[in-house]
């Protein structure tokens, strides 16, 4: 993949995070900030593995669910499981296209990452 369709990712990939951490109210200047780092290291990997760019999105979003594990706790959590111990969405696949929020508990995709604001009832 050449530098262009490496940036184009980049940006899809942080347009997408932010949008859900908008969608879930966690959109402050810290996690901004946090999210910018994420995407200065993804640049990194995906020069080094530029095959890989296509799966930018989904690793921002484990990047940051990370980042504010250690900031604000477990991010984001199921809207869905209502009555359950509070439990952070899964990114998935892991390391592939068109990543998904999913329920760890159902296994049910809820939505696409980027789209976060859908999942809820």
């Amino acid at each position: 993949m050449d530098e262009p369709a490496t940036e184009e990712a980049l940006h899809r990939g942080r347009a997408a995070v932010l949008a859900d951490l908008t969608a879930d109210g966690v959109a402050g200047p810290a996690e901004v900030s946090q999210l910018e780092e994420a995407v200065a290291h993804r640049r990194w990997w995906a020069a080094q593995w530029p095959a890989g760019a296509a799966f930018v999105p989904g690793l921002l979003a484990q990047d940051m669910q990370d980042a504010l594990l250690e900031t604000r706790g477990r991010w984001p959590l199921c809207p869905r499981c209502v009555g359950a111990d509070p439990h952070a969405l899964l990114v998935e696949p892991e390391l592939g296209e068109d990543p998904h929020w999913v329920c760890p508990i159902s296994g049910e995709p809820l939505a696409p990452v980027g789209r976060l604001g859908e999942a809820r009832p």
